[in-house]
C-alpha cells in the first residue's frame, strides 16, 4: 500500500524546498503540483486563452502533456517535451497562475493528473488542497506556514538563485494577492486540514523544519 504525505500551505511557505529535502532524505518521490498548473498557465499565456473561455479551456486540456522529471539530481518540469522548469517560475506566470488554478475544468483534471502520478508510490506531495482535496485520506498532513513578509523574501532569494529579477515589493504584494484569491476561493480553498500538524516555519531554518516533518513521518 503506497503512503501519501500531504503538504499545503501558502505561496512561499517552503513546502516546494522543504518537501524535496524530506523526500531525498526519505527516498519518497516529491510531487510539485504548483509545477502543474504553472505549466497550464504558461500554455495559456502562449496560446491567449481566456480564463472565462471554458471551450478553449476543455479543449487545451486535451493537448496538453505534463511531466515531472528527474535528471542530474534536478527536478526538471516538461511541458509537450519542452524543458519549462525555469519559464514556469516567471513574473508573468507568478501572477496569473493563483487565478488559474480556481477555474474548475482545470483543478480537476491536474487533482486527476496528480493522483495517476502517485498511485502505487510512496510520495510526499504539496500544493493548496492536497490533505483537504485531492488526498483526503493521506496518512500524515502538514500545514505550513510563515508571515507574508518572511515568504516573500524567501521567494525573492528563490528568483534571485535562478536568475529572475522581480522587486520585493511586487512579490510581496503578489503573495498576499494569491493568499487572498486561495483561501477565499469556491474551488478548493486553501486551508489547513482538521488532522493536519501546524508548523510555522518563520523563525525558523529550512534544517529546522525538515528534521521535524521527518521526526513526524517516523513516528508514523
Amino acid at each position: 500500500m503506497e503512503m501519501v504525505v500531504a503538504v499545503d500551505g501558502p505561496a512561499g511557505s517552503g513546502k516546494g524546498t522543504i518537501t524535496k529535502a524530506v523526500a531525498e532524505r526519505l527516498g519518497l518521490v516529491y510531487i510539485d503540483t504548483g509545477a502543474l498548473y504553472r505549466c497550464i498557465t504558461l500554455y495559456m499565456i502562449r496560446n491567449n486563452i481566456n480564463l472565462n473561455d471554458i471551450e478553449k479551456i476543455q479543449e487545451m486540456l486535451k493537448n496538453v502533456g505534463i511531466e515531472l522529471k528527474k535528471e542530474d539530481n534536478l527536478d526538471k518540469v516538461y511541458l509537450n517535451g519542452e524543458d519549462v522548469s525555469l519559464k514556469i517560475r516567471e513574473k508573468a506566470v507568478n501572477e496569473l497562475v493563483s487565478q488559474v488554478s480556481h477555474v474548475i475544468e482545470i483543478r480537476e483534471n491536474i487533482t486527476d493528473l496528480s493522483r495517476k502520478i502517485a498511485k502505487g508510490k510512496n510520495v510526499i506531495m504539496e500544493g493548496r488542497d492536497i490533505g483537504t482535496n485531492v488526498f483526503p485520506n493521506a496518512q500524515i498532513k502538514i500545514y505550513l506556514d510563515a508571515t507574508p513578509e518572511e515568504r516573500a523574501h524567501r521567494r525573492m532569494k528563490q528568483n534571485e538563485e535562478k536568475g529572475i529579477d522581480i522587486p520585493y515589493k511586487d512579490i510581496l504584494e503578489n503573495i498576499k494577492f494569491r493568499d487572498n484569491n486561495d483561501k477565499t476561493s469556491k474551488v478548493a480553498p486553501l486551508k489547513q486540514a482538521e488532522d493536519a500538524i501546524y508548523i510555522d516555519s518563520t523563525n525558523m531554518t529550512i534544517d529546522e523544519v525538515t528534521e521535524k516533518i521527518i521526526n513526524i513521518i517516523k513516528e508514523r
